[in-house]
């Protein structure tokens, strides 16, 4: 008996069914999929790690899983009204040897603004759970400069673990944000004279609207932002800047339209007057007032005195 045409057919039918989708398998993946499309909200967005494998190619670049979830976390940051969904929920698989191909459109929304993105996630088991190897939009793809994408923010570099702060800064009815350009510390101590920078302890504030100039404070190598809303009445938040050493922080609060202070910088020692938040030392108190408490010395000991500040 001859088994040669039965071997060479069945050999065919393997060989032309290899890129073929299991149906059981395309319904998990589609499952999979869109899970992860629910989950880009800013209530679910933490969920979004465990979808991910340790290294990631996203959006052209390899990842590590932390800077992607801190991406998405940013994105939510800036645009909280951000949402997507799979237009006309038309999902196409192809299996790639031992991974799968997923391919659909992503209808976006954010700030007012709607696209379409023909986009893709490229997805294997790892110990039996559906991980993200790649995810992108494809390359002919229009506006990929918007600031949704990575690119935005100049790749892996611009993924800092700190939170940037959000708001109008410019008074425009838009979301912005503002970030901290710190100095290079070339050592660490507890006293701030023996602090040494590269370039000198001068940090910066920028904006992400390029219409707000940056803002340099001498002397400062941590630091961090605050957001305080709207203080004069001109529409655009304000923000505030905390210069933090090891026995001292100090809040500067900044018009960031002008670039100028609202106010004399609000002192808090922290070796005596420890644990205080932002609402200890800062409030609004009325149209164009703010109420400052800060730490000065009394008779050679170290209170708390509290002023209102009427602003211009």
């Amino acid at each position: 008996m001859k088994y040669t045409p039965f071997i060479s057919c069945l050999f065919l039918v393997l060989f032309l069914s290899c890129n073929e989708v299991n149906p059981k398998g395309e319904k998990e993946v589609i499952k999979f999929v869109k899970q992860w499309n629910a989950d880009h909200t800013q209530i679910k967005s933490p969920y979004l790690r465990s979808d991910y494998m340790d290294l990631v190619t996203y959006y052209g670049n390899e990842w590590t899983r932390n800077q992607v979830q801190a991406h998405k976390t940013q994105l939510f940051e800036q645009f909280p009204d951000y949402s997507q969904r799979i237009l006309n929920d038309q999902i196409d698989i192809t299996k790639e040897g031992p991974s799968y191909l997923v391919t659909f459109t992503k209808h976006v929304s954010y700030n007012g603004i709607e696209a379409d993105y023909p986009s893709y996630l490229s997805v294997m088991t790892k110990n039996g759970a559906f991980k993200i190897l790649r995810e992108g939009v494809v390359n002919s793809a229009q506006d990929l400069n918007a600031p949704i994408f990575p690119s935005a923010r100049g790749g892996s570099a611009g993924i800092s673990y700190e939170r940037q702060v959000f708001g109008d800064f410019n008074g425009d009815g838009l979301s912005d944000y503002a970030s901290v350009i710190s100095p290079i510390r070339l050592s660490v101590a507890a006293t701030d004279e023996a602090v040494q920078c590269e370039g000198g302890c001068n940090s910066i504030i920028t904006f992400s609207n390029k219409d707000l100039n940056p803002i340099t404070i001498k002397g400062v190598y941590q630091s961090q932002l605050e957001n305080l809303k709207d203080l004069n009445g001109d529409g655009a938040d304000e923000v505030g800047f905390w210069d933090i050493k090891p026995r001292s922080k100090t809040l500067y609060v900044f018009d960031a339209v002008t670039s100028r202070l609202l106010c004399e910088p609000i002192f808090i020692n922290t070796t005596v007057h420890k644990n205080l938040s932002l609402i200890d030392v800062f409030k609004k108190s009325g149209r164009n007032k703010i109420t400052i408490t800060y730490s000065t010395q009394v008779n050679g000991k170290w209170v708390l005195k509290s002023n209102v500040v009427v602003l211009d």
